[in-house]
Formats: structure tokens, sequence, C-alpha cells
């Protein structure tokens, strides 16, 4: 996988941060949202498949991609397809700081350091290039206004936005309503988005024990999980333990990026 175009987890990560602040929007959901998203990446570059509602490895080579080369091998050894909401319920040491400090080596955000209260020393993140964001806005904002199916990536990212409840985030207030309607119903569009979109606001509302029938079925009941964009969360406990060890290697010293 090249590094001309940019993850859905590195955009997932930028749609999320405040300008204003330096700070993420929804930090607890956005974890989920940053590990579904690494297996809608995947799924696009050929890697894995959906099987049901479980996540199967088809291709096991490597994409070039550290973090998400990390999130394949530890699908591969799991060896059987593992249930989505189970893969992105399990621990997420981390992530959410491996990609900002990723974003950061690769120029798209600079760090400044701070303190809370004086005291606690803090890291906030600034974009680099707030053309990149706003490019990223203006597809959500074009798939919304025109209502045209759009491609793959900005479908799959629109419902991992709605899943983790960017949607208050990007269209505020009563004025975003409607905005915030059509961006639950772009999750139809992209039937790997949906099944992950899902899988996200069921770990969040605690519903993980009744699998889903089918990953095409994903976008049919997009209304029936408003809770999932509360920021809510309900820890399940996945058996991706080895998904722990591997990424809380990946954990970096800054604190407060949220």
């Amino acid at each position: 996988m090249g590094r001309s175009r940019r993850t859905i987890p590195e955009e997932l990560l930028l749609l999320a941060l405040d300008p204003a602040t330096g700070t993420t929007a929804q930090p607890q959901s956005l974890d989920l949202g940053l590990a579904g998203a690494q297996l809608v990446e995947l799924a696009l570059a050929g890697r894995i498949a959906p099987d049901g509602d479980r996540i199967a490895v088809v291709m096991p080579r490597p994409t070039g991609d550290p973090t998400l080369d990390t999130a394949l091998e530890l699908l591969r050894r799991r060896g059987s397809p593992v249930r989505a909401v189970h893969w992105i319920g399990g621990p997420r040491l981390g992530l959410r700081q491996t990609y900002l400090t990723h974003l950061e080596r690769c120029g798209m955000v600079h760090a400044v350091a701070g303190q809370m209260c004086g005291v606690l020393p803090t890291t906030r993140y600034q974009a680099t290039d707030t053309a990149i964001s706003r490019e990223i806005r203006a597809r959500l904002d074009s798939a919304i206004r025109t209502g045209v199916p759009p491609d793959p990536r900005t479908a799959a990212l629109a419902a991992l936005a709605h899943a983790v409840g960017l949607g208050k985030h990007l269209y505020p207030g009563n004025e975003g309503r409607s905005s915030r309607s059509r961006l639950r119903d772009l999750i139809r569009h992209d039937p790997m988005g949906g099944l992950v979109a899902h899988a996200v606001m069921d770990v969040q509302n605690g519903v993980a024990a009744q699998p889903r029938r089918a990953p095409a079925a994903a976008g049919s009941g997009a209304g029936a999980h408003g809770a999932g964009g509360s920021g809510r969360r309900t820890s399940v406990r996945g058996t991706a333990s080895g998904q722990q060890v591997a990424q809380g290697t990946a954990v970096m010293a800054r604190v407060g990026a949220s």
C-alpha cells in the first residue's frame, strides 16, 4: 500500500481533531472507531473480507503500513474468523496516540506542549495543513448535499464518523440535524463500512451477544442505533489478548491527546 493515499483511520482522526482546542472529539468512542477503520482499510486493500458478522483474513501479505500490518498479523494469528464486535471491543491500548504520533511523523499535525491547571503536562495537536482536513470534510459535505452515492472510502468514513458520534461535532445544533441524519444514511453505501460501524455502536451500547445475520443487512438498521453516537461506552471483553500486548508497545509517553 503506497503512502500517496491517506488511510481511513488517519482521515477519521483528522476529522475528530478540533482546530480550536487541539483535542479530539469523542475520545472514548474514537478509539473504537479507529479499530473499525483499520478493518475497513484492510478490506479495501484485499487483506480481509467479511464472513457474516465475522472478519476473515484472505491475504496475509503485509500492506507496508506498520500499524495496519500489526492489526493484520493479530487477525491472522487468530486462525479463524473473528466477530467484528469482539475485535473492536477488545483492549484499545494507545491506538489513538499511535495514530496521532504517526500523523505528526508524517507532518500532518504538530504537537503543542502545555500544562493543565499549571501542573500536569499536556500535549495538544494542531493540523499542519488545514487544506487536508478541509478536503476530507468537503467529501462528506458533497455526499450529504448531493445525494450521489459516494465512493467506498467516503461511505466508510461517513459510517464511522456517525458511529463514533462525530455528527454533532461536524454538524452542530438544530441547523445541522438534517445533515446528521443524511450522514447516518450514508452507512448503507458500503457493506464493510456498515458492518464495522454497527459493531462500533454495538460495543458502545453493550450489545455483543447476538450475531448479525450478514454484512448486507448493515445499512437496514442504522436508525436503530441512535445511542451509538452518544459517546457512551460499555466495554466488551473480547478474546484479542494478543492485540493488547502488540498495541501496548505503541503507547507513547505523551498524555493529554484527548
